[in-house]
């Protein structure tokens, strides 16, 4: 006999609006400030709106705040009003009505990370601003996992939160032009991996001996999204021992 499974909670959406983003995209914005709530309801909207295979739609991009859709405006009736206004039609209709809720899996990944020295040259400085220790600020930012809220900058570059308030820091004042592949950084509340070696203005305090983007793989990100990271410190040769090679 088979089991019932039980319907998800309906999400109850108050707070969003959708705005024009070019001819060939709307944004729909959920929040003003990143939270683990608001992240949940992105992947909400996010997973509904991949669901219903919309032929005039061609991509649906999840970030801190906001659901961006992508769509072709010569696949929309003519004769019924701009493309952008029938697409908010539909998506509003929707919202008003509320979306399924997001049930995730609870997967709780540790990743492997080297703090300080030159795998962290800016964790003396966070520790100052934070007045604490540096080992206080590795002991804050491993000891809670951290919600993956989503990719961005480049592929397979996570940002998750939210941090210790302890470990609030701004950006640095003054950007690198080459931050190594792997660094583990934080700023404004957020932590995030830098897959690729890049330029970049947060303050990194560690970095991980893995590869989170293999694009041979299905899915290519090694992490996904409403993952809880959980860092894991690791001494230089543990480092050298992890370490992954990268395309």
């Amino acid at each position: 006999m088979a089991i019932a499974q039980p319907e998800p909670d309906v999400l109850a959406l108050t707070d969003w609006r959708i705005e024009p983003v070019g001819d060939r995209c709307l944004q729909i914005r959920l929040g003003d400030r990143v939270s683990v709530s608001v992240s949940q309801t992105v992947h909400a909207v996010t997973e509904w709106l991949l669901r219903q295979g919309w032929h005039e739609v061609l991509d649906v991009v999840p970030a801190f705040t906001t659901v961006a859709v992508h769509f072709r405006p010569e696949r929309f009736a003519r004769d019924k009003g701009p493309a952008f206004a029938q697409l908010s039609a539909r998506i509003r209709d929707v919202l008003v009505e509320g979306v399924p809720a997001v049930v995730h899996a609870g997967r709780e990944v540790e990743i492997p990370a080297c703090y300080g020295g030159e795998y962290g040259p800016d964790l003396d400085d966070v520790a100052r601003a934070c007045d604490i220790e540096p080992a206080e600020v590795i002991r804050l930012h491993a000891a809670t996992p951290l919600v993956l809220y989503t990719f961005f900058f480049s592929p397979g570059n996570p940002f998750a939160g939210p941090l210790h308030p302890r470990l609030n820091v701004p950006r640095r004042t003054t950007p690198r032009t080459l931050v190594p592949a792997g660094s583990v950084a934080i700023a404004n509340g957020i932590s995030s991996i830098y897959q690729n070696a890049s330029p970049g203005g947060w303050n990194v305090i560690a970095r991980t001996p893995w590869n989170l983007f293999h694009v041979d793989r299905q899915p290519p990100t090694r992490l996904q999204l409403g993952d809880r990271l959980r860092f894991v410190p690791i001494s230089p040769a543990e480092f050298d021992a992890m370490l992954e090679p990268r395309p």
